[in-house]
């Protein structure tokens, strides 16, 4: 691609920036150059999932589609697979929208919950 120009998915969407994603994830590339290295100052929000689940931070995507973001990565999990959202602030609104949406598909648990940040993770079942 040339300079200046955004990476896109086979969807021909963007990519979505995760952090800690695994080559499980099924989208086909390696992921070899990821690590952990250098992340051990983290703030415990912003850590790795231990099980090398993808972690999405939200807090600085536009609060205008920050749920359409949520939707589009929520979207890519497979069953038995999980995201972990990082979010400014407790996203009940939200997680109402993804019950309605996925008809209960996912369990929710939350890891973190503020004052700052609050860091949940949802399981497709």
């Amino acid at each position: 691609m040339s300079e200046g120009s955004t990476d896109l998915n086979p969807t021909g969407r963007p990519e979505i920036p995760l952090l800690g994603t695994t080559s499980d994830c099924g989208c086909g590339g390696d992921h070899s150059e990821s690590s952990s290295e250098g992340t051990s100052d983290l703030p415990e929000v912003l850590a790795p999932a231990a099980d090398g689940s993808p972690v999405l931070d939200v807090r600085n995507v536009p609060h205008s589609i920050r749920h359409a973001t949520v939707f589009g990565a929520v979207d890519s999990i497979r069953s038995g697979h999980s995201l972990v959202l990082v979010a400014p602030h407790d996203p009940l609104p939200l997680l109402k929208q993804l019950s309605e949406r996925h008809d209960g598909a996912f369990a929710v648990s939350y890891e973190v919950s503020g004052p700052d940040a609050w860091r949940l993770r949802l399981s497709r079942s």
